[in-house]
């Protein structure tokens, strides 16, 4: 199964994800929920790489699948505000795949 965590602060604004396990929903590499979840979770941290000009901390790697990255408490308003729909867009997109495949992907 894939856990996502999310984590936000008193403001409810996402300041950290993290990702781990696989979701073994198809043979390896055919395994479509891992393939949606790595491609949203990727894609995002480019955008925020991208758009947001941060240096997230990033973590990545290991057999189990693992993907952790938090945003650094001294960003200006506007990475602020941006960082933060870019991270609650992967969390709907995620959502949407939870909703159809629950038993493969949990999200907390």
């Amino acid at each position: 199964m894939i856990r996502v965590k999310i984590r936000r602060n008193e403001q409810k604004i996402i300041t950290a994800f993290e990702i781990s396990g696989h979701a073994e929903s198809g043979p390896k590499g055919h395994d479509l929920v891992c393939a949606a979840v790595s491609a949203i979770s990727f894609g995002t941290i480019n955008a925020v790489l991208s758009l947001c000009e941060i240096d997230p901390e990033i973590q990545q790697g290991g057999e189990g699948g693992y993907l952790r990255i938090e945003l650094p408490s001294t960003m200006e308003l506007w990475q602020k505000e941006k960082a933060s729909t870019i991270l609650d867009a992967m969390v709907i997109s995620l959502e949407t795949i939870e909703r159809d495949y629950g038993q493969y992907i949990s999200i907390s």
